[in-house]
């Protein structure tokens, strides 16, 4: 007889939550359930990481399923964390006609939201998000950066950061301030080695609790370091917040500019305005030979690129050791090496960014979120 998935539930209805005091169905913790013949796979959603937790929860899971369905059964359980749960738990233990606060708009605070994004991965472009970050807080201004890749989070690494962030009495993430930044990603959420095997929905729905559970407070600029390409996490975006711009990082070889056109064509049919280009990786420049200049990947690809697509080209970051070095040190460059000649050219790519973002704001109204419609 084969397992179905009202069996799992009805089993997974036995587990109790020991600080809730209710069973992990009513608690609506189980999503993503699979089952294959006597492979049956879910993930246990939890509001915050607790191993011991955890441990105890996937122990009583595995426990439950042999005993009320299959002794053979074999379980394969991810741990994700959702902090929305916390205050849809929290709540349910409150009085019932307690009235709710009223949610306040989406990033009501920010000024100005600009995504910087990739066609393709491998450009650098968590890189230039994260010095750009630093650089426009040099100038002071008020600078807030969310890692939007949930697969592969790069900033915990590139800000050198390793605890985990407060929680507000109001339940709300609060960022971590380092080299004059609010800096969120799941990265500061998860442990290092732990894979998040998630699908798209929950994937989306991480990014939505980063925008509307995070206390972002005021800020001049937020910089969303968007994960490589058009897909969930990029609609998701435009059609949660309203995006002052973007910024496409590319390499001047044609593989990656095949792909710019489609991150463009992408950001001009959401009505979001691109800002820029910027070519990463340039040219090399030997250190025992500071005269010459190679063009490892191409000359001047993104630039004329930029030309041909009618938007504007904010400049080209040399390829160079100390850049590698200082990401991976976790101290960007324009915080690490301010008059290196790559700290100088990202510092000059942030003024004309800003330039440009000044122009379209000048020229247009305040941005508004994007309804997409599928149609059949």
């Amino acid at each position: 007889m084969s397992i179905n998935k009202e069996q799992i539930k009805s089993a997974l209805s036995q587990v109790i939550h020991p600080q809730y005091k209710k069973d992990l169905i009513t608690l609506d913790l189980i999503q993503d359930l699979i089952i294959q013949e006597k492979y049956i796979s879910f993930t246990l959603e939890l509001p915050r990481k607790d191993d011991s937790l955890a441990k105890h929860l996937k122990d009583e899971c595995t426990q439950a399923i042999k005993r009320f369905v299959d002794p053979e059964a074999v379980t394969d359980i991810t741990v994700g964390i959702n902090i929305s749960k916390q205050r849809e738990l929290e709540g349910d233990e409150g009085p019932s006609e307690q009235k709710q606060p009223e949610r306040q708009p989406i990033l009501s605070g920010v000024k100005n939201v600009i995504a910087v994004a990739s066609g393709k991965g491998g450009v650098g472009k968590s890189t230039v998000a994260a010095n750009l970050a630093v650089a426009i807080a040099q100038t002071g201004a008020s600078v807030g950066l969310l890692d939007t890749d949930i697969y592969g989070p790069s900033i915990p690494t590139m800000f050198g950061v390793q605890e985990r962030p407060n929680i507000t009495t109001q339940k709300k993430l609060v960022p971590i301030h380092k080299h004059g930044v609010d800096l969120v990603s799941m990265g500061f959420l998860v442990d290092t080695d732990q894979a998040m095997i998630w699908r798209g929905p929950m994937v989306t729905s991480a990014v939505k609790q980063f925008m509307q559970e995070v206390e972002w407070g005021e800020l001049d600029y937020l910089i969303l370091d968007l994960p490589p390409g058009t897909g969930d996490i990029q609609l998701t975006i435009v059609q949660t917040v309203p995006l002052t711009g973007a910024i496409i990082v590319s390499t001047p070889q044609n593989v990656a500019l095949d792909d710019v056109r489609k991150g463009v064509a992408m950001f001009n049919k959401v009505n979001v305005p691109v800002l820029g280009i910027i070519e990463n990786m340039a040219y090399f420049v030997p250190e025992d030979a500071p005269e010459k200049k190679y063009y490892i990947f191409g000359k001047h690809g993104a630039r004329k690129l930029a030309s041909k697509l009618e938007v504007p080209f904010l400049g080209e970051i040399p390829l160079r050791e100390n850049v590698r070095q200082t990401s991976d040190s976790g101290t960007p460059i324009v915080a690490d090496d301010p008059s290196s000649e790559s700290a100088i050219c990202i510092k000059e790519i942030a003024n004309r960014a800003q330039q440009s973002l000044a122009v379209r704001n000048q020229e247009s109204g305040p941005s508004e979120k994007i309804d997409i419609k599928i149609r059949p």
